[in-house]
C-alpha cells in the first residue's frame, strides 16, 4: 500500500507578529516548524505502517528550500521517503495554485492508495488546498475525519461535525484530511533522527512536474491579500457597582443610553 502525506512547514502562529506599516508576517527569527493537523496526518499514516507489512510513506511538501528540515523530521517519526517542490515559478501561490503543483507532482508519483492531508495549516486556515487536490485528481474525499478504520480496500471514517459527527465508507484511492482528534503524533526517534540525515530528498522543480506554468505562482494566484493587520487592543470594560439591584439598574441604564434596548 502506497500512502502520501502533503504536509506544510509554517510558521509557529505563537510566535506570529504583524508589520503595523507593512500589514505582513514578521518571519525573521520565527521558528518554522510541522503544521500540527498534518502531523496527525502523518501519524494516522504510521499507524496504519505499524499494522501492515506492505505500506510505504511518501511525504510531500511545496516551499523553500528549508522545507528540507520539516521533512526529516517526518522521516524521523517514521516516513519513508520525501519530496520538496521547490522552484521561485512555484512561490507566491494562494490555495488554488498551490493544488495546482502539488496535485501535478502526486500524478508524477502515481500508484498511490490514500492521500493523507492535515484539516488545514495555522498559517492560513483556509482547508481549502486537500479538498481542491482531490478534486483535480478526480478521486473521492473526506474532510475533517476523527476515525479511521481500514478493511481490504474499503475504508470507514467519522467525519467531525459541530454537533456530532458522520459515518462515511469509501473505497481507495481517496483523500482525506486529519484533524486533531484523529490521534496523538509521535515523537521522532534517535535512531530515526539519524537515518533521517542519511537519506537524499529529491528537490523537483517546474520543468520536473508536467504542469501549466499558467496555473502555479503569485501571478496565476486569484485570491489576492491586500492588507493583514492585528485587530486594536478593547477599551477597558465597564465595572458595576452597588448591590444586585443596583447593579440591575445601571446595566439597564448603559443599555438604553447606548440604544441596545
Amino acid at each position: 500500500m502506497n500512502i502520501l502525506v502533503c504536509a506544510k512547514q509554517v510558521p509557529n502562529t505563537n510566535e506570529v507578529k504583524i508589520d503595523p506599516v507593512k500589514g505582513t508576517l514578521i518571519r525573521d527569527g520565527v521558528e518554522s516548524i510541522l503544521n500540527p493537523d498534518d502531523a496527525n496526518a502523518l501519524e494516522e499514516a504510521l499507524k496504519l505502517k505499524d499494522t501492515y507489512d506492505d505500506v510505504n510513506i511518501t511525504v510531500i511538501t511545496m516551499g523553500p528550500p528549508q522545507a528540507d528540515d520539516m521533512l526529516r523530521e517526518c522521516l524521523a517519526m517514521g516516513a519513508d521517503e520525501a519530496i520538496l517542490l521547490s522552484d521561485r515559478a512555484f512561490g507566491g501561490a494562494d490555495t488554488w495554485a498551490t493544488s495546482n503543483t502539488i496535485s501535478a507532482a502526486i500524478e508524477k508519483i502515481g500508484n498511490y492508495h490514500i492521500i493523507f492531508a492535515g484539516r488545514q495549516a495555522i498559517d492560513g486556515d483556509t482547508a481549502q488546498v486537500g479538498p481542491q487536490i482531490a478534486e483535480k485528481l478526480g478521486i473521492p474525499q473526506i474532510t475533517y475525519v476523527q476515525s479511521f478504520e481500514l478493511s481490504d480496500d474499503e475504508i470507514m471514517v467519522q467525519r467531525q461535525l459541530e454537533d456530532g459527527y458522520e459515518v462515511i465508507m469509501v473505497k481507495t484511492p481517496v483523500l482525506l484530511t486529519a484533524v486533531k482528534e484523529l490521534n496523538k503524533p509521535r515523537y521522532m526517534s534517535v535512531k530515526g533522527i539519524y537515518d533521517a540525515y542519511s537519506k537524499q530528498i529529491p528537490v523537483w522543480g517546474l520543468k520536473d512536474i508536467q504542469v501549466d506554468e499558467a496555473k502555479i505562482g503569485l501571478k496565476s494566484s486569484p485570491t489576492k491579500v491586500f492588507r493583514s493587520f492585528t485587530p486594536p487592543p478593547k477599551g477597558k470594560g465597564m465595572m458595576l457597582e452597588g448591590n444586585l439591584k443596583e447593579k440591575v439598574n445601571s446595566l439597564m441604564y448603559e443599555l438604553k443610553l447606548k440604544h441596545v434596548i
